[in-house]
Protein backbone atom coordinates (compact mmCIF):
# COMPACT_ATOMS: atom_id res chain seq x y z
CA UNK A 1 0.00 0.00 0.00
CA UNK A 2 2.81 2.44 0.84
CA UNK A 3 4.38 1.93 -2.59
CA UNK A 4 1.09 2.79 -4.25
CA UNK A 5 0.78 5.91 -2.11
CA UNK A 6 4.34 6.99 -2.90
CA UNK A 7 3.91 6.61 -6.66
CA UNK A 8 0.33 7.78 -7.22
CA UNK A 9 0.13 10.48 -4.52
CA UNK A 10 -2.02 13.51 -5.43
CA UNK A 11 -2.92 12.08 -8.85
CA UNK A 12 -6.50 12.19 -10.08
CA UNK A 13 -8.05 8.83 -10.91
CA UNK A 14 -8.44 9.82 -14.57
CA UNK A 15 -4.69 10.45 -14.75
CA UNK A 16 -3.92 6.87 -13.72
CA UNK A 17 -3.84 5.24 -17.13
CA UNK A 18 -2.46 1.91 -18.26
CA UNK A 19 0.72 3.71 -19.34
CA UNK A 20 1.09 5.15 -15.85
CA UNK A 21 0.52 1.72 -14.34
CA UNK A 22 3.28 0.28 -16.54
CA UNK A 23 5.60 2.98 -15.20
CA UNK A 24 4.74 1.91 -11.66
CA UNK A 25 5.54 -1.71 -12.57
CA UNK A 26 8.88 -0.72 -14.08
CA UNK A 27 9.81 1.21 -10.97
CA UNK A 28 8.91 -1.67 -8.64
CA UNK A 29 10.89 -4.14 -10.79
CA UNK A 30 13.86 -1.77 -10.57
CA UNK A 31 13.49 -1.95 -6.77
CA UNK A 32 13.79 -5.76 -7.06
CA UNK A 33 10.19 -6.37 -5.98
CA UNK A 34 8.93 -9.82 -6.99
CA UNK A 35 6.26 -10.27 -9.64
CA UNK A 36 3.92 -11.69 -7.01
CA UNK A 37 4.33 -8.68 -4.74
CA UNK A 38 3.72 -6.27 -7.62
CA UNK A 39 0.61 -8.20 -8.67
CA UNK A 40 -0.80 -7.99 -5.14
CA UNK A 41 -0.28 -4.23 -5.19
CA UNK A 42 -1.90 -3.93 -8.62
CA UNK A 43 -4.83 -6.04 -7.46
CA UNK A 44 -5.44 -3.60 -4.63
CA UNK A 45 -5.38 -0.61 -6.97
CA UNK A 46 -7.64 -2.42 -9.45
CA UNK A 47 -10.10 -3.13 -6.66
CA UNK A 48 -10.23 0.57 -5.84
CA UNK A 49 -11.08 1.40 -9.45
CA UNK A 50 -13.71 -1.33 -9.69
CA UNK A 51 -15.45 -0.02 -6.57
CA UNK A 52 -15.43 3.48 -8.04
CA UNK A 53 -17.02 2.17 -11.25
CA UNK A 54 -19.66 0.27 -9.27
CA UNK A 55 -20.51 3.42 -7.32
CA UNK A 56 -20.76 5.45 -10.52
CA UNK A 57 -17.86 7.73 -9.59
CA UNK A 58 -15.93 6.58 -12.66
CA UNK A 59 -17.17 5.32 -15.99
CA UNK A 60 -14.38 2.88 -16.69
CA UNK A 61 -11.25 1.46 -15.11
CA UNK A 62 -7.88 1.24 -16.87
CA UNK A 63 -6.40 -2.04 -18.02
CA UNK A 64 -4.04 -3.58 -15.46
CA UNK A 65 -1.22 -5.58 -17.06
CA UNK A 66 -0.39 -8.35 -14.58
CA UNK A 67 3.00 -10.02 -14.43
CA UNK A 68 3.67 -13.73 -14.77
CA UNK A 69 4.33 -15.27 -11.39
CA UNK A 70 6.54 -18.19 -10.51
CA UNK A 71 4.69 -21.39 -9.59
CA UNK A 72 3.63 -21.43 -5.96
CA UNK A 73 6.07 -23.19 -3.68
CA UNK A 74 4.83 -26.63 -2.62
CA UNK A 75 6.65 -27.01 0.67
CA UNK A 76 4.65 -28.93 3.27
CA UNK A 77 5.63 -30.75 6.43
CA UNK A 78 3.79 -33.77 7.76
CA UNK A 79 3.12 -34.12 11.48
CA UNK A 80 5.76 -36.80 12.06
CA UNK A 81 8.44 -34.61 10.47
CA UNK A 82 7.18 -31.63 12.45
CA UNK A 83 7.64 -33.54 15.70
CA UNK A 84 11.15 -34.56 14.63
CA UNK A 85 12.06 -30.96 13.78
CA UNK A 86 10.59 -29.59 16.99
CA UNK A 87 12.83 -31.85 19.03
CA UNK A 88 15.86 -30.46 17.19
CA UNK A 89 14.88 -26.82 17.68
CA UNK A 90 16.17 -24.84 20.66
CA UNK A 91 13.63 -24.85 23.47
CA UNK A 92 12.77 -21.17 23.02
CA UNK A 93 11.65 -21.83 19.41
CA UNK A 94 9.48 -24.89 19.96
CA UNK A 95 6.36 -22.95 20.91
CA UNK A 96 6.93 -20.56 18.01
CA UNK A 97 7.03 -23.47 15.56
CA UNK A 98 3.95 -25.06 17.17
CA UNK A 99 1.97 -21.84 16.82
CA UNK A 100 2.93 -21.60 13.13
CA UNK A 101 2.19 -25.27 12.40
CA UNK A 102 -1.29 -25.27 13.94
CA UNK A 103 -2.53 -21.85 12.85
CA UNK A 104 -0.69 -20.94 9.63
CA UNK A 105 0.10 -17.52 11.11
CA UNK A 106 2.85 -15.35 9.66
CA UNK A 107 6.12 -15.31 11.60
CA UNK A 108 5.96 -11.55 12.05
CA UNK A 109 2.51 -11.84 13.63
CA UNK A 110 3.61 -14.64 15.95
CA UNK A 111 6.60 -12.79 17.34
CA UNK A 112 4.43 -9.73 18.10
CA UNK A 113 1.88 -11.60 20.23
CA UNK A 114 1.41 -10.07 23.68
CA UNK A 115 -0.07 -11.83 26.68
CA UNK A 116 -2.98 -9.41 26.84
CA UNK A 117 -4.11 -10.93 23.53
CA UNK A 118 -4.19 -14.48 24.90
CA UNK A 119 -7.45 -15.63 26.48
CA UNK A 120 -6.42 -18.90 28.11
CA UNK A 121 -9.79 -19.39 29.80
CA UNK A 122 -11.71 -19.44 26.52
CA UNK A 123 -8.84 -20.84 24.45
CA UNK A 124 -8.61 -17.91 22.07
CA UNK A 125 -5.97 -15.58 20.67
CA UNK A 126 -7.20 -12.12 19.68
CA UNK A 127 -5.01 -10.15 17.29
CA UNK A 128 -5.63 -6.41 17.39
CA UNK A 129 -5.45 -4.00 14.43
CA UNK A 130 -1.84 -3.03 13.80
CA UNK A 131 -0.46 -6.40 14.86
CA UNK A 132 -1.47 -8.16 11.63
CA UNK A 133 -0.12 -7.73 8.11
CA UNK A 134 -3.41 -6.38 6.75
CA UNK A 135 -4.11 -4.32 9.91
CA UNK A 136 -7.39 -6.13 10.51
CA UNK A 137 -8.27 -7.83 13.81
CA UNK A 138 -8.95 -11.55 13.95
CA UNK A 139 -9.43 -14.37 16.45
CA UNK A 140 -7.58 -17.68 16.43
CA UNK A 141 -8.59 -20.77 18.45
CA UNK A 142 -6.07 -22.26 20.87
CA UNK A 143 -6.34 -25.98 21.56
CA UNK A 144 -4.48 -29.16 22.44
CA UNK A 145 -0.71 -29.06 22.71
CA UNK A 146 -0.63 -25.50 21.39
CA UNK A 147 -2.65 -24.36 24.39
CA UNK A 148 -0.45 -26.38 26.73
CA UNK A 149 2.79 -24.96 25.30
CA UNK A 150 1.51 -21.42 25.81
CA UNK A 151 0.89 -22.25 29.46
CA UNK A 152 4.51 -23.38 29.72
CA UNK A 153 5.68 -20.13 28.12
CA UNK A 154 3.64 -18.18 30.67
CA UNK A 155 5.26 -20.07 33.54
CA UNK A 156 8.70 -19.54 32.04
CA UNK A 157 8.26 -15.78 31.57
CA UNK A 158 5.55 -14.70 34.05
CA UNK A 159 6.36 -10.98 33.94
CA UNK A 160 7.02 -10.57 30.22
CA UNK A 161 4.90 -8.45 27.89
CA UNK A 162 5.44 -10.64 24.84
CA UNK A 163 4.65 -14.34 24.66
CA UNK A 164 7.77 -15.56 22.89
CA UNK A 165 10.95 -14.54 24.67
CA UNK A 166 14.62 -15.50 24.84
CA UNK A 167 16.87 -14.47 27.70
CA UNK A 168 14.42 -11.80 28.80
CA UNK A 169 14.04 -10.26 25.34
CA UNK A 170 11.52 -10.69 22.53
CA UNK A 171 12.70 -13.21 19.94
CA UNK A 172 14.15 -11.66 16.80
CA UNK A 173 16.01 -13.38 13.97
CA UNK A 174 16.82 -17.07 14.41
CA UNK A 175 17.98 -18.05 10.91
CA UNK A 176 21.09 -19.98 11.99
CA UNK A 177 19.27 -21.93 14.72
CA UNK A 178 16.51 -22.77 12.25
CA UNK A 179 18.81 -23.99 9.49
CA UNK A 180 20.86 -26.09 11.91
CA UNK A 181 17.76 -27.77 13.34
CA UNK A 182 16.37 -28.46 9.84
CA UNK A 183 19.67 -30.05 8.82
CA UNK A 184 19.75 -32.31 11.88
CA UNK A 185 16.14 -33.34 11.22
CA UNK A 186 16.88 -34.12 7.57
CA UNK A 187 14.64 -31.27 6.37
CA UNK A 188 17.21 -28.98 4.75
CA UNK A 189 14.65 -27.80 2.17
CA UNK A 190 12.17 -26.50 4.74
CA UNK A 191 11.41 -22.80 5.10
CA UNK A 192 9.64 -21.41 8.15
CA UNK A 193 7.01 -20.02 5.80
CA UNK A 194 6.18 -23.61 4.81
CA UNK A 195 4.41 -23.85 8.16
CA UNK A 196 1.94 -21.30 6.80
CA UNK A 197 1.20 -23.46 3.77
CA UNK A 198 0.95 -26.53 5.97
CA UNK A 199 -1.34 -24.87 8.51
CA UNK A 200 -3.73 -23.68 5.80
CA UNK A 201 -3.78 -27.03 4.06
CA UNK A 202 -4.41 -28.86 7.34
CA UNK A 203 -7.36 -26.59 8.17
CA UNK A 204 -8.97 -27.25 4.79
CA UNK A 205 -8.25 -30.99 4.85
CA UNK A 206 -9.74 -31.19 8.36
CA UNK A 207 -13.03 -29.97 6.95
CA UNK A 208 -12.84 -26.39 8.20
CA UNK A 209 -14.85 -24.18 5.79
CA UNK A 210 -12.51 -22.13 3.60
CA UNK A 211 -14.15 -18.92 4.80
CA UNK A 212 -13.21 -19.81 8.39
CA UNK A 213 -9.72 -21.01 7.37
CA UNK A 214 -9.11 -17.66 5.67
CA UNK A 215 -10.22 -15.84 8.81
CA UNK A 216 -7.73 -17.82 10.91
CA UNK A 217 -4.81 -17.48 8.49
CA UNK A 218 -5.50 -13.81 7.78
CA UNK A 219 -6.05 -14.03 4.02
CA UNK A 220 -8.31 -11.31 2.60
CA UNK A 221 -8.44 -12.51 -1.00
CA UNK A 222 -9.27 -15.97 -2.26
CA UNK A 223 -6.65 -15.72 -5.01
CA UNK A 224 -3.78 -15.53 -2.51
CA UNK A 225 -5.39 -18.15 -0.26
CA UNK A 226 -5.56 -20.59 -3.16
CA UNK A 227 -1.82 -20.19 -3.77
CA UNK A 228 -1.29 -21.69 -0.30
CA UNK A 229 -4.06 -24.29 -0.47
CA UNK A 230 -2.09 -26.47 -2.89
CA UNK A 231 -2.88 -30.09 -3.68
CA UNK A 232 -0.02 -32.37 -2.66
CA UNK A 233 0.95 -35.85 -3.82
CA UNK A 234 -0.58 -37.30 -0.69
CA UNK A 235 -3.85 -35.49 -1.40
CA UNK A 236 -3.96 -37.11 -4.82
CA UNK A 237 -3.33 -40.56 -3.34
CA UNK A 238 -6.06 -39.98 -0.75
CA UNK A 239 -8.42 -38.92 -3.53
CA UNK A 240 -7.58 -42.07 -5.51
CA UNK A 241 -8.20 -44.26 -2.42
CA UNK A 242 -11.55 -42.59 -1.76
CA UNK A 243 -12.56 -42.95 -5.40
CA UNK A 244 -11.57 -46.62 -5.42
CA UNK A 245 -13.57 -47.23 -2.25
CA UNK A 246 -16.59 -45.41 -3.67
CA UNK A 247 -16.53 -47.39 -6.93
CA UNK A 248 -16.11 -50.66 -5.03
CA UNK A 249 -19.23 -49.85 -2.97
CA UNK A 250 -21.14 -49.01 -6.14
CA UNK A 251 -20.07 -52.32 -7.67
CA UNK A 252 -21.25 -54.27 -4.60
CA UNK A 253 -24.51 -52.33 -4.57
CA UNK A 254 -25.11 -53.07 -8.26
CA UNK A 255 -24.33 -56.78 -7.78
CA UNK A 256 -26.78 -57.04 -4.87
CA UNK A 257 -29.47 -55.25 -6.86
CA UNK A 258 -28.95 -57.61 -9.81
CA UNK A 259 -29.12 -60.69 -7.58
CA UNK A 260 -32.28 -59.40 -5.93
CA UNK A 261 -33.90 -58.76 -9.33
CA UNK A 262 -32.88 -62.20 -10.53
CA UNK A 263 -34.33 -63.72 -7.39
CA UNK A 264 -37.62 -61.89 -7.90
CA UNK A 265 -37.78 -63.01 -11.52
CA UNK A 266 -37.01 -66.61 -10.55
CA UNK A 267 -39.82 -66.52 -8.04
CA UNK A 268 -42.25 -65.22 -10.65
CA UNK A 269 -41.24 -67.90 -13.12
CA UNK A 270 -41.54 -70.56 -10.43
CA UNK A 271 -45.01 -69.42 -9.42
CA UNK A 272 -46.08 -69.36 -13.05
CA UNK A 273 -44.86 -72.90 -13.54
CA UNK A 274 -46.71 -74.12 -10.45
CA UNK A 275 -49.88 -72.43 -11.59
CA UNK A 276 -49.53 -74.01 -15.02
CA UNK A 277 -49.25 -77.47 -13.43
CA UNK A 278 -52.40 -76.88 -11.45
CA UNK A 279 -54.49 -75.93 -14.50
CA UNK A 280 -57.26 -78.49 -15.23
CA UNK A 281 -56.77 -80.80 -18.15
CA UNK A 282 -59.10 -80.53 -21.08
CA UNK A 283 -60.36 -83.94 -22.21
Amino acid sequence: MSHLNDFFARQRALAITTTRIREFIAGRLADCASNGTINRELALLRRMFNLAVEDGTLRTAPHFPMLKEAPARKGFIEYADFQKLRQELPEYLRSVATMAYYTGMRLGEILKIRWNSVDSKNGELRLDPGTTKNDEPRSIPLFGELHEMLKIERERNPASEFVFMRDGRRIGSFYKAWKSACKRAGLDWLLFHDFRRTGIRNLVRAGVPERVAMAISGHKTRAVFERYNIVSGRDLKDAATKLESYLAKQKVKKTRTRKREMGDNSGTIGRSAVSANKMPRVN
